[in-house]
């Protein structure tokens, strides 16, 4: 896991912005609005530790990171805010699901977005054409997005009270399974176009997913997909995970993503109250 590869070691984030490591939520405010972050680690395949430091160094980023998570969720609480981690592949129509959301709900939903990307703002440009605000944070070498650059975000994004943010993680089934970030939610967005076989060969994400929605269903004619079987694994793995299917181009199945988005939000909202 990240321990291995790198991307996890540390928090030498290099900002174009001056700030110290604490989060405070609110009281710094950056003028640049996307972040780089260069994971380069040193010991990117660390070959001069033994296994039993490799298991040491992942427990200690990872409780780092639980702690900064902690602080996260504090906040959304206090704001009366639903947050969820979209987690996929790469290519699963996570970009498209959510601009097609935020289409449908801008006009009764406050609404922001933190996109995770290894390079580029391309995402975050498709975000903000639809009229509300994106951050971009570009992880490097790193693949996924950690707690502290979300809190980091937050400062600058400044979301509303009672408001409704999406952070679409970095494309990969495997490292941000590890890493809460303070969502209420991690939402798993599976394409028809993926083999029916991704809950088993991924089984950590799709454990810590509270909802799979099945994408692109509007391809199912013309593919030899088993959505009953990819939905039976993924509750193999998961017997308490919600699945909805829908296809975010024709919009077949949206009013059920929609309606969970509204429960979900009032849940927050109530507790704020």
């Amino acid at each position: 896991m990240c321990g291995v590869c790198g991307c996890g070691e540390g928090h030498s984030h290099s900002h174009d912005h001056d700030h110290d490591h604490e989060h405070t939520h609110g009281h710094h405010h950056h003028d640049d609005h996307d972040h780089h972050h260069g994971h380069e680690a040193a010991h990117s395949h660390a070959p001069d530790l033994s296994p039993k430091r490799m298991v040491q160094i992942e427990q200690d980023i990872l409780a780092k990171n639980n702690r900064y998570a902690a602080e996260n969720r504090h906040y959304f609480s206090e704001h009366g805010m639903l947050v969820l981690n979209l987690v996929s592949s790469p290519g699963s129509g996570k970009t498209t699901l959510l601009t097609e959301t935020i289409a449908r709900l801008k006009d009764e939903l406050d609404i922001a977005v933190i996109e995770g990307d290894q390079q580029t703002a391309n995402d975050a440009e498709r975000i903000r054409a639809t009229g509300v605000p994106a951050l971009q944070i570009n992880t490097g070498k790193g693949c996924h997005l950690d707690a502290h650059r979300v809190g980091h975000a937050l400062e600058t994004l400044q979301p509303k009270d009672r408001s409704l943010l999406f952070i679409e993680n970095v494309g990969n089934l495997v490292c941000p399974s590890a890493f809460d970030l303070g969502e209420a939610h991690k939402v798993v967005i599976l394409s028809v176009t993926e083999g029916e076989d991704k809950p088993i060969k991924y089984p950590d994400m799709f454990h810590a997913a509270d909802l799979m929605i099945l994408n692109k269903t509007d391809l199912l004619p013309y593919l030899d997909f088993d959505s009953e079987q990819c939905i039976q694994y993924a509750k193999q793995v998961n017997p308490r995970i919600k699945i909805l299917s829908l296809s975010a181009k024709t919009g077949e199945g949206m009013d059920s993503w929609l309606r969970w988005l509204k429960a979900e939000l009032e849940l927050q909202r109530i507790d704020y109250a």
